[in-house]
């Protein structure tokens, strides 16, 4: 607590004479004996009073979970002297792209609503098998928790998860089999773009996940998932300005 890495679901600091409140959520980030190092560096695109847009690689979590906790985007940037620094959204681990952070918890609520009301505009790009779909297409289904826990599976259900995809580039293939797609999500569930991905039989290219499960203990650097989240677009909800990052990192 005295070092500032105790800290309630908002990103503030806890110290010993924070009030106890029911149902509160408490983090506190500890010091691994050993920790891989993610051997690829973060930018940042953008950064106000209120948010931080940074552009994420590949094999770097956002947060810290599991064996991961230095080697977090969100520690890597706390670092640097922003200590309110809160994720608003979530990128997988093997995703890369943009990921949106807010800086100011007076006006966090503002950001998190965006999300949460589908006022943002999401883009993803991916590599996969050419296939013979019929597209563009939208996938609907309803996702849940599958085995192992970690992965998601479609059910029987009013659907929870909407992804629209498309080819992004109709002129030409990036090899005779593998395509450029482009992805928009109107939802957010966890491995979405992944579970539909496969599902259409179309999976995305280094998945370990989908449709099968590839047990590995380490990381192959050299391999990455080949899914980007290319871009956010929204109003800012304080300045009424349209926004735009997209990230500069290549498939």
């Amino acid at each position: 607590m005295a070092d500032g890495e105790v800290v309630d679901q908002t990103g503030s600091r806890i110290d010993s004479e924070t009030p106890y409140r029911e149902g509160s959520c408490i983090f506190y980030y500890r010091e691994p004996e050993s920790e891989l190092k993610i051997p690829f560096e973060e930018s940042i695109i953008y950064e106000d009073q209120n948010v931080l847009i940074a552009d994420k690689p590949h094999f770097l979590p956002v947060t810290p979970a599991g064996r991961f906790l230095r080697e977090t985007l969100l520690v890597r940037l706390r670092r640097q002297s922003r200590r309110d620094l809160t994720p608003v959204h979530r990128l997988d681990r093997e995703t890369a792209g943009v990921v949106l952070f807010s800086l100011n918890p007076t006006t966090r609520g503002l950001y998190t609503r965006l999300f949460r009301e589908r006022q943002v505009q999401k883009v993803y790009e991916a590599l996969a098998a050419t296939g013979s779909l019929d597209l563009p297409v939208t996938r609907r289904s309803r996702l849940e928790r599958g085995e192992p826990f970690f992965r998601m599976r479609e059910v029987d259900g009013e659907s929870n998860a909407e992804t629209h995809i498309e080819v992004a580039d109709t002129d030409a293939a990036i090899r005779e089999d593998i395509q450029l797609y482009r992805l928009r999500p109107a939802t957010g569930k966890k491995h979405q773009l992944r579970v539909h991905m496969a599902a259409l039989g179309i999976p995305i290219v280094n998945d370990r996940l989908y449709p099968d499960y590839l047990r590995s203990i380490d990381d192959d650097f050299s391999r990455p998932l080949k899914l980007i989240a290319r871009s956010l677009a929204f109003v800012d909800p304080i300045t009424g300005q349209e926004h735009f990052f997209e990230s500069t990192r290549s498939l």
